[in-house]
C-alpha cells in the first residue's frame, strides 16, 4: 500500500487530526523562510503529542549538518529531509554524526536526462529514499512522464529504498498519481490546508483517496 506523508505541520490541532488518520509519516519544516517553520521546542512539544507509530521527519534546506544530526540524535525527529545542495558528502557526514538515522534526499524533476545525471551524483552515498518534486514547497506538479521511463524507474531502484512523489498533490489529484506512477509514498502540504492551514476535511480526503487505492508501489 502506498504510505503517506503529511507535511508542514505546525499546530496542536493538526497532531489530533494525525493520530486520528494514522499516515507513516509527518513532516516538521525547519527552514526558517518557510510560512510553515516551526522550531526545535515547538517540534518536540508536537511530537510528543503524536502516536509512537508516526515517523516524525524533518525538513531542512541547506541546514548545518551538526544541527540536522542534533534533532535526529535528541529524537525531535526521526527522518531528515533535505531540499537544499546537500550532497553525497553530506549524507555521508550526517549518517556518521547520527547512527541509524533515516536520511530522504528531494530532487526536482525537470526532464529525464537532468534527473538521471542528479541520481548518479549519488551513487556512491546515497540517501534511504529520494523525494520527487517540482521545487521545494512550489505546490505544482512536475511532469510525471519522467518517471514512466524504464531507464529513471531502474536507476531509482538501484540508488535507494523507494520514493516519494510530491509536488502539487491534492485530495483531487492523488487518486491519478498512485494509479499512474506507484510510488513508495505521497508527500502533501498546501493540497491539504485553506488560507495556509491545514484542513481536516482535507487531510482526511486525501488519506482516504490513498487508503482505498490499496495500491502497492514499483
Amino acid at each position: 500500500m502506498t504510505q503517506i506523508k503529511l507535511c508542514g505541520l505546525s499546530r496542536m490541532a493538526d497532531m489530533e487530526i494525525v493520530n486520528e488518520l494514522k499516515p507513516e509519516y509527518i513532516g516538521f519544516v525547519f527552514w526558517e523562510k518557510s510560512s510553515r517553520f516551526v522550531s526545535r521546542d515547538e517540534a518536540l512539544r508536537l511530537r510528543k503529542a503524536i502516536l509512537p507509530d508516526i515517523k516524525a521527519v524533518g525538513v531542512f534546506v541547506d541546514e548545518d549538518v551538526s544541527r540536522v544530526a542534533a534533532l535526529l540524535n535528541d529524537k525531535v525527529i526521526d527522518v531528515a529531509q533535505l531540499h537544499g545542495h546537500e550532497d553525497s558528502s553530506y549524507i555521508e557526514k550526517l549518517r556518521y554524526l547520527s547512527l541509524g538515522c533515516e536520511i530522504i534526499k528531494a530532487l526536482k524533476v525537470r526532464d529525464k536526462e537532468s534527473f538521471l545525471k542528479e541520481l548518479d551524483g549519488f551513487a556512491l552515498a546515497g540517501p534511504d529514499f529520494f523525494l520527487l518534486d517540482s521545487g521545494t514547497g512550489s505546490g505544482q506538479t512536475f511532469n510525471w512522464e519522467v518517471l514512466n521511463s524504464p531507464e529513471v524507474r531502474s536507476k531509482l531502484k538501484e540508488a535507494s529504498k523507494g520514493w516519494f512523489l510530491a509536488g502539487g498533490l491534492d485530495p483531487d489529484n492523488v487518486t491519478l498519481a498512485v494509479k499512474e506512477l506507484r510510488p513508495m509514498a505521497v508527500d502533501v502540504s498546501s493540497g491539504i490546508e485553506t488560507e495556509g492551514k491545514k484542513d481536516p476535511g482535507k487531510m482526511r480526503a486525501f488519506v482516504k483517496a490513498v487508503r482505498d487505492l490499496k495500491c502497492g508501489s514499483l
